[in-house]
């Protein structure tokens, strides 16, 4: 593959197979993934493509060494390191080395559904735009390995309560991280003046969807509406946020909306109607056929094929 390509990835799984990467490790049923990078089979020195997830991810490198680059920005992942990255920017990665690093990946969705509506509340650090690898002291790496070995038990059982399980032990994983590296961070005071526009979007854009839901409000928030919150010409508002994330700001909120929807319709006793409100849209027709034009299936044919 030209590594000039660009790869717009929805997940690890599809990019993987961009990259002409192994699949076999993935289950498709949720958004949540964690295997160690040694099982993929990656051809030593590796450079990926250029490619933008629509995934969060956590490398914990026990023994490793590689490198990812975000933008200008240029990172060394070194032994006993932990790098997150958020759905953002294009970005590549290389590997030099490795022996023993485990990833884990999983979506909003996953995280709305398994761990909480609060959870850019409980951890700001997933708003973080660029986040530089930690290197970690041997104590609190064996922490996190212990708790990554037993997410990894139960990625591999075929249980009904696997993921509710995994969603807890990645929530106790998250408090462990934010407590030892992030404790006192803000992401609103992280970068220059176009990345705090970005992550205040991301935060509003986070509340609205939020306010919605709890049927404090009833109207979706327009482009105008995320600039006049922060007195930004609307035009200036989407040209930042997408020379800055490579996406623009009504894909943004479309994606926002079906990761929402996604999640309430995961919730069989929740009516496809209620549903439609708390989203913003006024008639139960213009939410189907919205999310019927980006999931490829109906809002009733997706509750179906969660609740088999």
């Amino acid at each position: 593959m030209d590594l000039t390509d660009q790869i717009e990835s929805n997940s690890l799984f599809e990019l993987y197979k961009a990259l002409n990467l192994s699949v076999s490790l993935f289950d498709l049923t949720e958004g949540f993934t964690i295997f160690n990078l040694n099982e993929v089979g990656f051809e030593l020195p590796y450079k990926s493509a250029s490619f933008r997830p629509n995934f969060f991810s956590f490398l914990f490198v026990k023994e490793g060494k590689g490198q990812y680059c975000i933008d200008e920005h240029v990172f060394e992942v070194e032994p006993h390191s932990i790098y997150f990255t958020n759905p953002s920017n294009y970005r590549t990665f290389s590997w030099q080395e490795i022996e023993d690093i485990s990833l884990i990946t999983f979506d909003e969705t996953f995280l709305k559904q398994y761990i909480g509506e609060g959870v850019y509340t409980d951890f700001p650090f997933l708003l973080s735009e660029v986040v530089r690898p930690k290197v970690v002291t041997d104590n609190f790496f064996l922490e996190t390995d212990s708790i990554n070995q037993q997410i990894l038990k139960e990625y591999r059982k075929n249980t009904s309560s696997r993921y509710k399980i995994i969603g807890h032990l990645l929530a106790v994983l998250l408090f462990k991280i934010k407590e030892h590296i992030w404790k006192d961070y803000n992401p609103i005071y992280e970068g220059n003046r176009s990345s705090q526009i970005v992550i205040s979007f991301k935060r509003l854009l986070e509340q609205h969807y939020r306010d919605l839901n709890s049927g404090k409000i009833d109207t979706a928030f327009r482009v105008q509406d995320y600039a006049n919150a922060q007195n930004l010409h609307p035009n200036y508002l989407s040209s930042v946020i997408k020379s800055k994330t490579g996406k623009n700001i009504t894909t943004w909120i479309a994606e926002k909306t079906l990761a929402e929807a996604r999640s309430l319709l995961q919730n069989a006793s929740i009516p496809v109607k209620e549903i439609t409100y708390k989203l913003g849209f006024t008639e139960t027709a213009h939410f189907s056929n919205f999310f019927k034009k980006h999931e490829g299936i109906s809002p009733i044919q997706y509750r179906k094929s969660h609740h088999l």
